[in-house]
Formats: C-alpha cells, sequence, structure tokens
C-alpha cells in the first residue's frame, strides 16, 4: 500500500484537488485497516478571500503555511475536518467528503466499525452511502481528530493517501460550499467525481436550475 509522497502536494492546488479524486484514505484504528475513497474535494489558495490562509498565519493555522503535505485539520461546526497543505504558503485542498471503501487491504469487519465510529444522530446505523458524505463524516468514520493530527505528516503506519490509480470517467468542477457572499464564492474551485456524484455533500447535478456551462462544467 504505497503511500503518496509529500511531491505530489507540491502542486497548484486546483490540480490537487481534482487528481486526489479516486484516491483512498487509509487509516488503521486499532489495529485493523479502514479505507475510503475520496470523492469530492475543494481547493483553497492564500489570496482566496473564502480560504482560512487569507485571514494570516496563526499558531492554530500554521500547517497552511508549512511544506506541502502537511495535514491540516480544524474545527467546522465543532467537529473535525480534513485538509492537506498544497504548493505555496497559505495554499490547501479540503477534503470534502468520500464513499466508504473495501478492498484486500481492509478489514473484513472494516464498514462495521466505521458505522460504530459514526452512528446516525438517531443512534441507529448510518447508512453505508452516507458514512463519509461531509468532511465532518468522513473524520468522525475514520477516527480522525485536531489534536491527533493537525500540523503533522502522513504516516505510512496508520494514515495516509494511497494512489490505487483508480480511472475517473468525469469530472465536474463547481463552484465551492459554504462560502459567504463577498468571500470569493463564485469561484469554481470544487471538484467532485461524476460516478460518485450522489453520495457528495451537494450534488451538483441535481440542483434545481443549474445548467451545465454555467455553475457547473466537466473537465478531463
Amino acid at each position: 500500500m504505497p503511500m503518496i509522497k509529500p511531491s505530489f502536494f507540491n502542486r497548484d492546488a486546483c490540480s490537487v484537488a481534482k487528481d486526489l479524486l479516486g484516491c483512498i484514505i487509509r487509516r488503521k484504528y486499532k489495529g485493523q485497516w479502514l479505507a475510503a475513497r475520496i470523492i469530492e474535494t475543494e481547493a483553497y489558495y492564500l489570496a482566496d478571500k473564502g480560504s482560512h490562509a487569507s485571514l494570516g498565519e496563526t499558531p492554530k493555522r500554521k500547517a497552511l503555511f508549512m511544506p506541502a503535505g502537511t495535514i491540516y485539520m480544524y474545527y467546522a461546526r465543532g467537529n473535525d475536518s480534513l485538509n492537506v497543505s498544497t504548493k505555496g504558503a497559505g495554499n490547501a485542498v479540503l477534503i470534502k467528503s468520500a464513499f466508504a471503501h473495501e478492498d484486500k487491504h481492509t478489514h473484513p469487519d472494516a464498514l462495521n466499525i466505521m458505522q460504530a465510529l459514526n452512528p446516525a444522530a438517531s443512534g441507529q446505523v448510518r447508512a453505508v452511502e452516507k458514512l463519509c458524505s461531509g468532511q465532518t463524516l468522513l473524520c468522525r468514520s475514520l477516527d480522525l481528530k485536531v489534536v491527533d493530527w493537525d500540523q503533522r505528516g502522513f504516516d505510512a503506519g496508520c494514515f495516509y493517501f494511497d494512489d490505487i490509480e483508480a480511472r475517473i470517467e468525469r469530472v465536474i468542477q463547481t463552484t465551492r460550499l459554504g462560502i459567504p457572499d463577498g468571500r470569493d464564492e463564485d469561484l469554481a474551485y470544487r471538484f467532485v467525481d461524476y460516478e460518485f456524484a450522489r453520495f457528495c455533500t451537494s450534488n451538483p447535478l441535481s440542483k434545481r436550475g443549474w445548467v451545465e456551462g454555467v455553475e457547473y462544467c466537466f473537465v478531463d
């Protein structure tokens, strides 16, 4: 299970965001490997008013100004959120959503473990397709916490990204989510794996009135 090297992240943030689609997040939890396939990402730049880095370097935001491939985690609405720094001070990619993944490297009970880590609000078992359908849900399902990973590098022994060279047939490019008005909300820095679009945070193809070539487009 080869870990993606830091050089992968030492590139333009949008390029990294698009190329991370189809890569696998691998996380060892209590000795057992769990995994999720990245299906949605967002790029952020230092000069982008919607980015944390645009507010300046602070101890809390230090990871954004560290070498490419540094993990940046923060609390989104009180819950953990996963990002990785890219080329250029202040630039990064947010892992917006993923899809629970099984292969020969994951534990046979991986899905059950992830469901136990991330039950539905009702206390019932969360559906597999909903386990990682949002930036905080994927962190909860993989037991990724700010206090453990912020400002650190990936570790091949317990947490890393794996490029399995999955073939992505179509990539949707559109605007990011949750960006306030006047904070560069119109920048098309969100990337979605078309095949998994219905499982991402918000499916751009199901937005009423959205038109291809206007609100979203397909990119190679």
